[in-house]
């Protein structure tokens, strides 16, 4: 199992990268036991600070062409099982280098890929970043964002709670990860090499069934008729 860690915090040591490797750990800790003698669990992270790629973000946007070091962490979100992304919140919403490292990544990148989401911050009032801002990006790269976001506030640290919510998400990504068949879904319906699309089969009606949905149909009345039938 790959998962590659997406930090853009800013300063050395990071809150936002502190944030970032207790989600990783935490998905080590609920991961499937790995082979005897390979650690607690078979889990690979990688680790990508984006403030280390400033420079090369800012010149794939201006030539179109990444450096080395951008493709080769552009590569490890691609090949990754999961991804954990962790912002700071500037002006209500995630960094503008956060942003740039997506906006540079190849729009098919993170498609069916589960996403943990994250973000920390100054204020408790911030926390909306998670479903205002993160969420409704990562929905729009078609990736599968976890249920649980995590946002840490400046007194979240060392206070009841954050823990729990950092291992809640931790358990629901690597469990989207786990799945079986979590890339069937994208070739549902889709014919074999080959081969023609399936001929769906008809149900045999059984006598006396009620069909499905019979329960739940109504009539629509037009509202011309039922004035009349007021009138009346």
């Amino acid at each position: 199992m790959k998962i590659v860690v997406v930090s853009a915090g800013l300063s050395v040591p990071s809150s936002t990268r502190l944030l970032a490797d207790r989600l990783a750990a935490a998905v080590r800790r609920a991961a499937p036991a790995g082979e005897p003698g390979s650690g607690p669990s078979a889990v690979d992270v990688r680790v990508i600070e984006v403030r280390d790629l400033a420079v090369p973000i800012a010149h794939q946007l201006t030539s179109g062409f990444p450096g080395r070091e951008l493709a080769a962490a552009q590569d490890a979100v691609t090949g990754a099982d999961g991804l954990i992304v962790v912002t700071p919140v500037f002006s209500a919403s995630y960094s503008g280098l956060f942003k740039s490292f997506f906006d540079v990544l190849d729009k098919d990148a993170l498609v069916g890929k589960p996403v943990l989401i994250a973000a920390t911050g100054g204020s408790a009032r911030h926390s909306l970043v998670l479903d205002h801002a993160l969420r409704p990006l990562f929905s729009h790269l078609r990736a599968v964002v976890v249920p649980t976001g995590v946002y840490a506030a400046s007194e979240d640290w060392g206070a009841e709670g954050l823990d729990a919510r950092v291992e809640r998400a931790a358990g629901e990504l690597a469990a989207l990860i786990g799945l079986p068949g979590r890339d069937a879904g994208r070739d549902a319906g889709r014919p074999a090499d080959g081969a023609g699309a399936a001929t769906p089969v008809a149900a045999t009606p059984v006598a006396g069934a009620v069909p499905a949905r019979a329960k739940d149909r109504f009539d629509v009345v037009p509202f011309a008729q039922q004035l009349a039938a007021l009138a009346l």
